[in-house]
């Protein structure tokens, strides 16, 4: 699935290549050479993911790091340093100011597109194109398709991406007010009743092999999606 990818490095050859890399590979790319100009594009749009350089002229990548993980808004964003620093000290150093995973240079676009994947799966799996699996119900990314008890499900694009963040984090409750910025994206201004409706639809969409009760209203909380559905209650 393409994601938005902020790259902050300040050597414009290696921001290149990187950039390049991550274009190819179906991502959108956006691109700082300093940690000012970085707040500027996280404030007008919240990136997937960030790519951080350490050593970066004013602030360090280590500072801003520390700063990313402070503010309420950024705290989930998966951070990755890269460095030329290479010792146990500097990685420790690193992953305590708030990175997901360090990558010493020089690394291979290979590398760094595995250790993009990973960090993804581990942080932001409604991110990937994993087919996901919740007892007879299966969701692919790659090919938009949902079926329940191998029976074909129609589910509109806005229902798809709600049900894919629903099954990548299950049992937890998730305001109206989080599922607007997981599923319709940070700075979308929408009404918080606009996903009441997609939730009637996506329930109705679960309705024909009995999936929508997986889906369960919280009262005054909003919305979880629980992995066992309810028995029905035995007919007398």
């Amino acid at each position: 699935m393409s994601t938005t990818i902020l790259v902050i490095e300040d050597e414009p050859a290696i921001q290149e290549l990187i950039s390049v890399n991550l274009s190819f590979a179906g991502h959108k790319v956006l691109r700082a050479f300093d940690a000012e100009q970085a707040q500027t594009l996280i404030r007008a749009e919240l990136p997937d993911l960030i790519l951080l350089d350490w050593m970066l002229p004013g602030a360090s990548g280590i500072t801003l790091a520390k700063k990313l993980r402070s503010d309420e808004r950024t705290r989930q964003v998966p951070v990755i340093m890269l460095t030329a620093k290479g010792s146990e000290h500097d990685k420790i150093e690193g992953l305590e100011a708030g990175a997901d995973d360090y990558i010493t240079k020089p690394f291979s676009p290979k590398e760094l597109m595995a250790r993009i994947k990973a960090v993804l799966r581990r942080r932001a799996p409604q991110l990937t194109d994993d087919i996901i699996k919740i007892g007879t119900l299966t969701l692919d990314p790659a090919t938009h398709r949902v079926s329940g008890d191998n029976q074909s499900l129609t589910v509109g694009p806005t229902e798809f991406r709600l049900l894919h963040f629903f099954m990548t984090h299950t049992e937890r409750v998730f305001s109206r007010a989080q599922l607007l910025d997981q599923v319709w994206g940070d700075h979308v201004f929408v009404e918080e009743r606009t996903v009441d409706v997609h939730i009637r639809r996506l329930r109705k969409a679960l309705e024909p092999t009995g999936h929508d009760s997986h889906i369960e209203t919280v009262r005054g909380a909003g919305y979880r999606f629980a992995v066992q559905r309810p028995v029905p209650a035995a007919a007398h």
